[in-house]
């Protein structure tokens, strides 16, 4: 895996903090020429100028043809990390619509339009990698916090369907599907993350640590959190036990308001 990734372009969006930003010092750690995006231009440039990488601030959806003419043509790992998350009591009325644009927008059109301004190149030449930083969300749920749950669903059902159309033809996919990380998105989360993710929230490096183990492995489905592999086999095997457990955990949350 050193050696696949000595000089190869890889692209971090959202990698102003957090799981981005440890994605982004992992790759140049490991030799790669990383462009490293976000929203913020100053928290990209910080970055970017502590990892002798090249910033491209901007929005994730529409950075692929800077991104590539920043690495002189040629994109080898795309990582569609930049999410967004509304939470909180007022999030669970399913009202606000400007949220769920938003998310829908950043945290699965993002990817659907960078996979599409990638595929053709990396299906010329046989090779490609893309990695979704999904969340557990997208396996599981979370309570209070609607937009992101039914998003994060749509990021992993996207990167399934990239891995099951296009392995064969050299391209590589992987969904990263953490629980609670220690970022400033789960600060923003409140009571609920204070009751579900906060107990087990592990480092954005850990993060970086499990995608770089589920590479070597060729693994699709990256879970920092192992423990999340009993929770989605539970929710498989008796839908109605878990829901009737995930509403015990509702119940728990709206007492504790």
């Amino acid at each position: 895996m050193v050696e696949a990734l000595q000089d190869a372009g890889v692209v971090v969006t959202g990698a102003g903090g957090g799981i981005g930003a440890a994605l982004a010092r992992r790759f140049a750690t490991e030799g790669a020429r990383v462009v490293v995006n976000d929203l913020d231009a100053d928290k990209a440039k910080v970055v970017a100028d502590e990892i002798g990488g090249i910033a491209v601030p901007g929005d994730a959806s529409a950075i692929v043809g800077d991104a590539r003419d920043a690495l002189g043509g040629t994109v080898d790992v795309y990582c569609a990390n930049a999410g967004v998350a509304f939470g909180g009591p007022d999030a669970a009325d399913l009202a606000d619509e400007r949220a769920w644009a938003l998310s829908w927008d950043v945290n699965v059109m993002a990817h659907v339009r960078a996979a599409n301004d990638l595929l053709p190149d990396w299906l010329e030449r046989g090779s490609g990698r893309f990695v979704s930083t999904v969340s557990a969300a997208g396996l599981l749920t979370m309570i209070g916090a609607a937009p992101y749950a039914v998003t994060k669903h749509g990021a992993y059902a996207f990167a399934e369907y990239l891995s099951l159309t296009y392995r064969h033809r050299g391209i590589k996919v992987h969904a990263i599907c953490p629980q609670g990380v220690r970022t400033d998105m789960l600060d923003a989360t409140g009571s609920a993350g204070d009751l579900v993710l906060k107990p087990t929230a592990i480092a954005p490096e850990d993060v970086a640590d499990a995608l770089f183990k589920g590479m070597e492995e060729d693994r699709f489905l990256i879970l920092p959190h192992p423990e999340v592999d009993g929770y989605y086999q539970a929710r498989a095997a008796d839908p109605d036990r878990w829901l009737a457990n995930m509403n015990h955990l509702q119940q728990k949350w709206e007492e504790a308001r």
